[in-house]
């Protein structure tokens, strides 16, 4: 059942339950900006285009071995430096230096990240200065403690085990206390695995989508504002006796 679908007692209790929550997690890419910005267009073009110049190889054959990599190693950066020892830093410089105009700032996403309370990270597969970036088009830098980048986590990516790991004890995350949020569904498995509440933001595209029979998904939302805005909401709703019966 989605965000959207639910009662409004039901959203209440949802959301109610997640009042012990003292640290949120929130992914980067397509999460707190709607995939329709496309920003990873962009990122995919300028990833074969860097293999092209870098392996000196065509257009074609560059996007093949791009795209082996991401599946074999989670990330096509991960398979350069294993494969090809390529400077990470040099990488992710190129990448990511693309156009952010379609990212606009949010109101709604900044006052909903204001009405919550607790401490909120970037745990992103991407580079910080491009985190950085995006966070301020959005206008909502102000309220992230920390991002915890591709290189913090000695660029080894989600899903991989090891990042989590190193987020938890390097932040001093209480797992069960946290709250993790994502736009690819097996980035929240290791999540779950050490005891955080996961949300998947429903994506259209079917890679990203949980495989049948996933049971490490606690909500899934089709609005990172809207839901946001209903923890206020549905919590203090749950403090008035008629939704405590």
């Amino acid at each position: 059942m989605t965000e959207h679908a639910e009662t409004a007692l039901a959203r209440a209790r949802a959301a109610g339950a997640l009042d012990h929550v003292e640290t949120w997690i929130f992914d980067l890419d397509n999460t707190l900006y709607p995939p329709r910005c496309r920003l990873f267009d962009q990122v995919d073009q300028r990833m074969g285009a860097f293999i092209a110049d870098a392996l000196d190889l065509d257009p074609v054959t560059a996007r093949t071995l791009q795209k082996k990599y991401y599946y074999e190693y989670g990330t096509t950066l991960r398979g350069l430096m294993l494969e090809h020892r390529i400077p990470p830093e040099a990488f992710l410089d190129y990448v990511h230096d693309i156009d952010l105009s379609a990212v606009l700032p949010s109101t709604a996403l900044d006052q909903a990240l204001a009405a919550l309370p607790g401490r909120k990270l970037v745990f992103t597969n991407g580079s910080e200065p491009h985190a950085r970036r995006v966070l301020e088009r959005l206008g909502i830098t102000r309220h992230f403690d920390a991002i915890i980048d591709i290189v913090a986590s000695d660029f080894i990516p989600k899903p991989e085990p090891d990042p989590y790991d190193k987020l938890i004890k390097v932040h001093d995350v209480d797992p069960v206390r946290a709250v993790m949020v994502e736009d690819i569904a097996r980035n929240l498995e290791p999540a779950y695995a050490r005891g955080m509440t996961t949300v998947w933001l429903r994506h259209a595209d079917d890679w990203a989508h949980p495989p049948a029979g996933a049971d490490y998904i606690h909500h899934i939302i089709d609005d990172l504002d809207v839901w946001l805005a209903a923890i206020r909401t549905a919590s203090a709703a749950m403090r008035e006796p008629s939704l405590r019966s």
